[in-house]
């Protein structure tokens, strides 16, 4: 248990027309006694006026007691309901700072305390964390699943299995009428090993959340004057970039993430491309072609065969209220009239959504991937192997890869900079 007992406004910024303050530690209801002049029932909303040390009178709040281990956090917790306005809630935070053994807590400490006290594993916590930062429908979608459990779940599934090849193992190993390390696999063992290795590997295969995170990264690129501005400005549904009938108005990367039906897309305008003459020019030139490069989808404005990466680029025809349209364009568009514009935005939804993941996928972070696919090594090695020790040996650093990604195990270095993401109250 921890010693010391924490308190923040776990709510948003007042003015708001509630704000709750969260208080856990072994002193919650110590607290609560001290502001509320009484201790109620667990979880059972009572109306209570808090008070100063002074008697003076701080507020009339809900108040709601959750005793430990069955909380949030795993620990004594109370909550505070009270009216939102700034004054009330200073003044309510002030009186418990004056209370022995409590201090405000530090961000993402809540949640912090939930993990350490075996309330949430450590991919819950991160879906905890995304869901704090989402902005779009389909990263809410992607964090609730993983704060709900769901790659916990799998992993917790695929740690059984683990288990109990490393206890076939360990039996032949231990009980072998020989004795001898080099005995034969137990029937079966090889390809039930192979099987869940073919599972870590189909998982690392699929599309990474990091793209959720920041946007299906769509560059358009074209020669000077084609459009790409006024076409960034419609799908991004602001000015973002300066547009002017003089070639070569953008010289550097205009970035606008956005989000389109749900999607999240990070748009990327960049300079014509063309021979010049002009340091700058040519600088925002050479840096146009590497953004191309990185793109995960192209809208390419200029002459079709120009095209510097067809495999990932939709060829658009712009300005098309000025010219007739040519066949070899897949979309035909004007940022001037709207034309156009409804079915390339369905398009680019299309293609995008293809490389997010899907709404019941399990999606993984780096880390994530890192630790799955050690485990998928480890197996591997584990199912070439004749040597009976060393197979069992590497089936152990398989099931402590996967224990890195609920938190099981050789993840103290990257705590701090997880629950930092988080807001004070949280």
């Amino acid at each position: 248990m921890t010693a010391d007992t924490i308190f923040a406004l776990s709510s948003g910024s007042p003015p708001a027309a509630i704000a709750v303050v969260r208080i856990s530690g072994p002193k919650a209801d110590a607290a609560l006694a001290a502001l509320a002049g009484k201790v109620p029932e667990p979880r059972v909303a009572t109306l209570a006026a808090l008070r100063a040390a002074q008697g003076e009178r701080l507020d009339t709040a809900l108040v709601l007691r959750f005793p430990g281990p069955a909380s949030a956090t795993g620990e004594d917790v109370a909550e505070l309901h009270l009216h939102g306005g700034r004054a009330v809630v200073a003044t309510v935070l002030e009186s418990l700072s004056r209370i022995e053994g409590l201090r405000e807590a530090a961000p993402g400490e809540f949640t912090r305390r939930s993990f350490e006290n075996g309330r949430i594993d450590l991919a819950e916590a991160e879906g905890l964390a995304d869901l704090l930062e989402a902005e779009t429908e389909s990263q809410r979608r992607a964090a609730l699943s993983l704060a709900g459990g769901t790659l916990s779940r799998l992993v917790g599934g695929w740690q059984d299995r683990l288990t109990r090849l490393a206890a076939q193992l360990e039996a032949v190993i231990d009980f072998s009428d020989e004795g001898e390390v080099g005995d034969a696999l137990p029937p079966g063992w090889r390809e039930s090993a192979e099987a869940l290795r073919t599972e870590l590997a189909e998982l690392m295969a699929r599309p990474t959340i990091e793209r959720l995170r920041s946007g299906v990264r769509v560059v358009i690129a074209g020669p000077p004057n084609a459009g790409k501005s006024s076409l960034l400005n419609w799908l991004a549904g602001r000015q973002a970039a300066i547009t002017s009938a003089v070639a070569g108005t953008t010289r550097d990367l205009v970035e606008a993430p956005t989000a389109i039906a749900g999607t999240p897309f990070l748009l990327v305008d960049t300079a014509g491309l063309r021979d010049s003459a002009d340091e700058i020019e040519g600088i925002g030139v050479s840096r146009a072609l590497e953004s191309v490069e990185m793109a995960d989808l192209l809208l390419w404005l200029g002459p079709p065969g120009d095209c510097p990466r067809p495999e990932r680029a939709l060829i658009v025809q712009s300005k098309i209220d000025m010219a007739e349209a040519d066949p070899a364009a897949d979309v035909h568009v004007s940022s001037e009239t709207g034309e156009g514009m409804a079915g390339l935005v369905d398009i680019l939804v299309v293609r995008a959504r293809a490389l997010l993941p899907a709404e019941d996928d399990v999606a993984l972070n780096a880390r994530h991937r890192e630790a799955v696919r050690e485990g998928a090594d480890a197996l591997q090695q584990a199912v070439e192997l004749e040597d009976l020790v060393l197979a069992a040996e590497a089936v152990r650093v398989a099931r402590r890869a996967l224990d890195r990604v609920t938190g099981r195990g050789g993840v103290e270095d990257m705590l701090d900079a997880l629950f930092s993401r988080f807001c004070i109250g949280k």
